[in-house]
């Protein structure tokens, strides 16, 4: 086994284990991103730290990197051919198709755009040896509804290959999300008070609510409107995954602006505060609508003085390149 320790601009370092089957080389993660304390007027009231887990990988970032852990570990050795779903931006089919070239396995991504729009995202997924194949609407909404459409997706399909749903979030996803609650309480000494995070499909939601066991108060933040239907799937995600139905969690429908992948003019100027004051680089679409929520309920007083708040960052960096005020929200010191 060999061993290579990447270090990080903050002065952290994240672990590679290369464990060597075969002819492949299948990549292990330790990871150790900190958790940064925050010292705000835009959050007063709390003691609040950031999870940079934007650090942990630099192109299979944050709970991406989690949620793929233990679905390709399960693969090892099987040579597989992968394949899920997203849209033209998504970041899990970007982790993806960087976890696939590392690990030597085919893969293929169903994206719900029209035949030939392309993205930055797409461009490195298709340099990586990604296979790239659109769908319609209509179809990636069956992709959601129905397990096994998938297959119709394909030009042929053989028991080589192997469906990650969209978002990689699958009941086994749980278990390397539910990892980072551990990781937490070593580094600032206890579980906190809260976690807050966003939510797209539920599974870092249901991960951290099986990592906490109900020692803390998790506070999601859905990113698209209409998100109700969440809570049936976190309740799923747990059940099929082995844990317990938690119910210690509090979802925020209203913090959307507007939708997924959607924005607003006090958003951007809160993100870009937000970069500003503590140098941490954000995206608008997930942990900029989180972290406007808990500026929002803590100039609402909604916690108690003092409260210990651990805000998740979940990465997906590499989707302000669909935005054309990135520069804004990405500090001097890292461009």
């Amino acid at each position: 086994m060999a061993k290579r320790r990447s270090l990080h601009a903050d002065g952290t370092r994240t672990i590679l284990l290369y464990h060597h089957h075969r002819q492949n080389c299948t990549v292990f993660f330790a990871p150790t991103s900190p958790c940064q304390r925050i010292d705000s007027d835009l959050f007063p009231g709390i003691a609040l730290w950031i999870k940079r887990d934007d650090l942990l990988h630099a192109e299979v970032s944050g709970n991406k990197f989690r949620k793929l852990k233990y679905p390709l570990l399960a693969l090892q050795g099987k040579n597989p051919h992968l394949v899920s779903m997203g849209g033209l931006w998504s970041n899990h089919i970007h982790a993806l198709a960087h976890a696939s070239a590392v690990l030597g396995y085919a893969s293929t991504a169903l994206i719900r755009a029209a035949g030939g729009m392309d993205s930055a995202m797409l461009e490195d997924c298709r340099r990586l040896g990604m296979q790239i194949r659109y769908v319609s609407r209509e179809s990636y909404r069956q992709l959601r509804d129905e397990p096994g459409y998938w297959r119709q997706c394909l030009l042929e399909v053989n028991p080589q290959h192997v469906w990650l749903p969209e978002g990689g979030s699958s009941p086994a996803a749980l278990h390397g999300v539910a990892e980072l609650v551990a990781e937490v309480s070593t580094s600032i000494g206890r579980c906190p008070d809260v976690f807050m995070l966003a939510c797209g499909t539920g599974a870092t939601m249901a991960g951290v609510l099986a990592g906490a066991e109900r020692k803390s108060q998790v506070i999601g933040v859905a990113a698209f409107k209409n998100a109700d239907y969440l809570h049936n799937d976190i309740r799923n995600l747990l059940q099929q995954a082995g844990y317990p139905e938690y119910d210690n969690y509090r979802l925020l429908t209203d913090f959307h602006h507007g939708g997924y992948a959607k924005t607003s003019s006090v958003l951007m100027s809160f993100c870009e505060n937000f970069v500003s004051q503590t140098g941490i680089p954000l995206e608008p679409v997930y942990t900029g609508k989180m972290l406007f929520a808990l500026h929002k309920l803590c100039m609402q007083a909604y916690f108690p003085e003092q409260t210990s708040v651990v805000a998740i960052h979940t990465g997906g960096l590499q989707g302000n390149r669909g935005f054309p005020y990135s520069a804004r929200l990405i500090p001097a010191i890292n461009t």
